[in-house]
């Protein structure tokens, strides 16, 4: 089956990819589609369908979208929604970091977790699964691998960050491989 994530983030594609091999998944850039979808709500699943929605009205094509939060307790769930513009509409990973490290100085609890939700729509029909992975945040970061806040973030039972693990380790524990571990449930099993 040809489905599209609809990123135009090689990293997550390249991840995705790895995990459902047995599909052919493309992503934005290989449908045609140029342009970048606004991610007007105010969750994560909202975001999530918003993205998937457009791409299977407009480009006509099975689609999953997905949407991403890191949420720190201290912060009452911040940066949450607006992980990737936690800085500014940049998306920079650095200034991210640096801004959520600045936020936290002064808390001690140091308790996070990564949420993703997956939005598919597929023959008609929509179906949204979550993925979420708990964790620490470390002042230092750590590891040359992975992305957005994974210098910082320690899951919960490890002792290396995100990016410091092997993209193999990361998928087989992330939320994002959690999600996508039920949306591969679910493909699997339908009749």
């Amino acid at each position: 089956m040809r489905i599209c994530f609809a990123t135009h983030n090689e990293n997550k594609l390249r991840e995705i990819n790895q995990i459902l091999s047995k599909y052919e998944v493309v992503g934005l850039t290989d449908i045609g589609c140029r342009e970048e979808i606004p991610e007007t709500g105010s969750t994560l699943s909202e975001n999530s369908k918003i993205k998937a929605d457009f791409v299977t009205s407009k480009y006509g094509i099975p689609c999953f979208a997905d949407d991403t939060g890191l949420e720190v307790e201290a912060l009452n769930g911040d940066p949450g929604v607006y992980s990737a513009r936690y800085a500014g509409r940049d998306r920079d990973n650095l200034a991210n970091i640096n801004l959520l490290l600045k936020n936290l100085e002064t808390h001690s609890n140091k308790t996070a977790r990564f949420r993703t939700v997956i939005t598919l729509n597929l023959e008609g029909n929509t179906h949204q699964f979550e993925g979420i992975v708990n964790g620490i945040i470390v002042s230092v970061l750590k590891g040359e691998k992975g992305f957005g806040y994974d210098p910082i973030f320690i899951p919960e039972g490890y002792d290396q960050t995100f990016a410091e693990m092997s993209a193999e380790s990361k998928n087989a524990i992330s939320h994002r491989g959690r999600a996508v571990a039920k949306l591969v449930e679910f493909l699997e099993n339908r009749v």
